[in-house]
């Protein structure tokens, strides 16, 4: 057990070596990479990275939203809006944790840890957003801003037009079509609360797709990316 506690602090020392601030609270960085499983029941769990990701998530917008007006001058709230969704999703987090090794650092059971919960996509952008949560508390808006700029550039770089949304071309297509709205059915839920499954299903023009995800939101986007290949479309 000691010898567990002993490797996490030393993953969580070697992570906190590659981010560009050193914590004056270095317990605010261990709450960020603390996932629920590994939270102290008798605290009501008050000591997992929750709270931060609360927090982290409102400043991400906040941070992503500045540096898109910056970037973008000639482009409506609306193009913006559409860049600032993409690079703001569960998706996107992930691939920007998965790039900086964040799941080599996070505090899980080691049963949870065997059973690959550290590689789930919810979890690692849930934690990134925990991470600029503290970011934020130990030092303003300077060291989020820097770690947003330099992580997620590559994710902005490529993006030379506006994105949308797999859910959004589906219903541009419908709609374009006179075909109405795309329905949404949840088929199954399944999997811990803190690792949950879910199964949807998207349906338009007569057609219809499942698709899988660790959110409903993530399972619509994977049914209407579907729909779209079926429907010809993507």
């Amino acid at each position: 057990m000691q010898a567990a506690a002993e490797a996490g602090d030393a993953a969580i020392a070697a992570f906190a070596a590659t981010l560009p601030h050193s914590f004056a609270r270095p317990e605010l960085l261990e709450e960020a990479l603390t996932h629920r499983s590994a939270a102290n029941p008798r605290r009501q769990m008050l000591d997992s990275n929750e709270r931060l990701e609360f927090l982290g998530d409102r400043v991400l917008a906040l941070l992503v939203a500045e540096w898109l007006s910056e970037r973008f001058p000639d482009e409506r709230e609306g193009a913006l809006g559409k860049r600032l969704g993409a690079l703001v999703s569960a998706e996107s987090l992930a691939r920007v944790a998965e790039a900086m090794e964040l799941g080599a650092a996070l505090r899980v059971p080691p049963g949870e840890k065997r059973a690959g919960v550290v590689m789930r996509g919810s979890v690692l952008a849930d934690a990134l957003e925990a991470l600029l949560g503290a970011l934020y508390l130990d030092g303003g808006l300077d060291p989020a801003r820097v770690l947003v700029r330099s992580r997620f550039a590559p994710l902005l770089d490529a993006a030379v037009r506006p994105p949308s949304s797999a859910k959004t071309r589906l219903q541009e297509w419908t709609l374009g079509r006179g075909l109405g709205l795309p329905e949404y059915v949840l088929v199954s839920s399944s999997g811990p609360s803190h690792a949950p499954i879910f199964e949807v299903r998207a349906m338009a023009a007569g057609r219809e797709a499942d698709g899988v995800g660790e959110s409903k939101r993530a399972a619509e986007q994977a049914a209407a990316e579907r729909l779209l290949g079926l429907l010809g479309a993507s």
